[in-house]
């Protein structure tokens, strides 16, 4: 009786690590009220928006292009004949598909050591922090979801040089996220209201 117990309470404790592990997915990626029902997910958003002035469906414009909200998202492999693994273009990562080195800089600047990108809140910290000092650099305005991703993808030094202009491809998708922030904006308006009163609940 007494194992019996034990293996139900081990049961127990082990399914509610895994739950309370489990990583939030919205149930329409494309609808900026379900990327925001979960609580932790639209405090992040909040307190990034509040820190950085990076409007909420600017950030989310900029990761939804990135990562489509996956944790774990990375740059497709190469393959050859089909089925031989190569390797990735490059090493970004998570929801903000952050570079390594680019990481480390956002680190360096705010001191946020502890920050991971696979982890939702660190992502928008870094994507706030990121256009705000675009805002800084280059003058892009935080309400600006076209340019602000261009620099997001071609970095400063890269946007200061123009090299957007040589890639056609790079300019339609900067003016799908531009279209994309328009629509979250929408969204938000319509859903604002809801998600602060369900706040009162948590």
């Amino acid at each position: 009786m007494l194992k019996k117990t034990l293996k139900i309470s081990t049961t127990l404790i082990l399914s509610s690590l895994l739950i309370n592990c489990s990583v939030f997915q919205p149930a329409n990626v494309d609808d900026l009220c379900s990327v925001l029902a979960d609580e932790d997910w639209y405090e992040a958003a909040l307190d990034s928006q509040q820190k950085w002035g990076t409007p909420i469906h600017v950030q989310l414009a900029i990761m939804h292009q990135e990562s489509k909200f996956e944790h774990d998202a990375q740059p497709p492999r190469k393959w050859y004949l089909g089925f031989i693994p190569g390797s990735r273009p490059s090493d970004a990562y998570g929801y903000a598909q952050a570079l390594k080195s680019t990481w480390e800089t956002y680190i360096k600047a705010t001191g946020n050591s502890g920050a991971d990108r696979d982890d939702f809140e660190d992502a928008m910290d870094f994507i706030g922090w990121y256009t705000a000092t675009s805002h800084k650099k280059l003058g892009i305005s935080k309400w600006d979801a076209r340019e602000q991703y261009l620099a997001y993808h071609e970095g400063w030094g890269g946007y200061k040089k123009r090299t957007y202009t040589k890639k056609a491809w790079l300019t339609k998708v900067a003016d799908k996220v531009k279209a994309r922030s328009l629509l979250f904006s929408k969204q938000y308006k319509g859903c604002r209201r809801q998600l602060e009163a369900n706040r009162g609940w948590w």
